[in-house]
């Protein structure tokens, strides 16, 4: 069999495509799989990382605003749509794919809609709770649309076509355990600990707001801090917070957290921000959390999934502009200390939580592909 695999931009667009891509190839050793991602992104390093072959086509999103340069950006962006589609068709007409995936980026809709009109069966999955431009245009051409939560079925024209299925977690998240992951990282198997981290590169308020949470943390020695700063934050934050004397022993500043499964799992309390992938980490552990979602996100999808999870229970939501170091210490650690609080909301991301998603994903595209062949030997 064949699949088709597209997606691109973010790691949380990229990992649940690898995480199906690789429980596919589990389960069929002879399957091949082809990845279509858009030129100069993140998936050009992630999934050849993978062993997986990567075509790529240009793309580029559009501009949400009426300022000249952003409408000659939209004029160019269509061009590249157009661009895009013919090479995408010119892909899987060698290719021939029995299923085509999308898994979210402005690449999905030339590819997937290439694939639609060739015949081929074709799904995207929708990470976010509200459906994103991506997955709204091309709603009518897919087969089966997939979706991380219950709550947004209400947001499609044609439920028929929603299945519920979760969003993949990486691979090294199964079999998490908290005190092993805390014997593993040699961390004290009953102190507290903290997770503060907010992606890869960073993010200026909220690095602002941890300097002053670990100014706090001067005086209190109760609990462990794990905080990334992010790659272009980390030296300035070192320096502003040494120049007032030692860092706190109990405060472990990194420039970026490379085992996140591990230190997930070893963690009482998260704060982080309200990405996809995040989400579906947090509810697969089960992990109490306090989400600042950035502001900076198209259609605001941080904060719709963080209230998701706020709604049941499962975390507490605050907002940038809202708070500094001091209210953000005072939330988390009254979290950190309330037993049975930090009880109930686990139970609740747990409830919320689907950890057999890669799993569900892997068996719909390989019927999906049963379909596929079928067509191809109609006459």
């Amino acid at each position: 069999m064949r699949f088709l695999f597209t997606c691109g931009g973010t790691a949380g667009h990229i990992n649940p495509a690898l995480g199906v891509a690789g429980r596919i190839r589990e389960l069929l050793p002879d399957a091949e799989i082809l990845f279509v991602g858009a030129e100069g992104h993140m998936e050009t390093e992630l999934v050849p990382r993978e062993g997986y072959e990567l075509k790529t086509v240009r793309i580029s999103g559009f501009q949400r605003s009426l300022k000249p340069a952003k409408l000659l950006a939209n004029v160019r962006t269509v061009g590249r749509v157009i661009s895009a589609e013919r090479l995408a068709r010119q892909y899987i007409k060698q290719f021939r794919p029995d299923a085509a995936v999308g898994t979210g980026g402005y690449v999905c809709y030339p590819v997937l809609k290439a694939a639609a009109a060739l015949g081929v069966p074709t799904l995207v999955h929708e990470s976010n709770a509200l459906p994103g431009l991506t997955t709204r245009l091309l709603e009518k051409r897919m087969d089966r649309i997939l979706v991380g939560f219950e709550q947004s079925r209400q947001f499609y024209k044609r439920p028929d076509k929603v299945q519920v299925t979760g969003t993949p977690v990486r691979v090294d998240f199964r079999g998490a355990d908290r005190l092993r992951a805390r014997r593993e990282l040699g961390l004290e198997a009953e102190k507290p600990i903290v997770l503060a981290v907010f992606g890869s590169l960073g993010a200026g308020y909220m690095n602002t707001a941890m300097e002053g949470f670990i100014r706090r943390m001067r005086d209190d020695g109760r609990f462990r801090l794990i905080y990334a700063t992010g790659r272009q934050y980390y030296e300035a934050v070192r320096a502003r917070l040494e120049a007032e004397g030692p860092l706190p022993a109990n405060a472990d500043v990194r420039e970026y957290i490379y085992d996140m499964p591990m230190v997930m799992s070893a963690a009482d309390v998260i704060v982080c921000r309200g990405g996809a992938s995040t989400i579906s980490e947090l509810t697969y552990l089960g992990k109490p959390a306090v989400i600042v979602p950035s502001p900076n996100v198209v259609n605001n999808h941080q904060e719709n999934n963080a209230r998701v999870l706020e709604k049941a229970g499962a975390a507490r939501v605050m907002l940038e502009g809202k708070f500094d170091g001091n209210g953000l210490y005072d939330a988390v650690t009254e979290l950190l200390y309330d037993g049975a609080a930090l009880e109930k909301m686990h139970k609740a991301s747990l409830s919320m939580g689907v950890r057999d998603a890669t799993d569900r994903i892997a068996s719909i595209v390989l019927g999906l592909a049963q379909e596929g062949q079928e067509k191809k030997k109609r006459p």
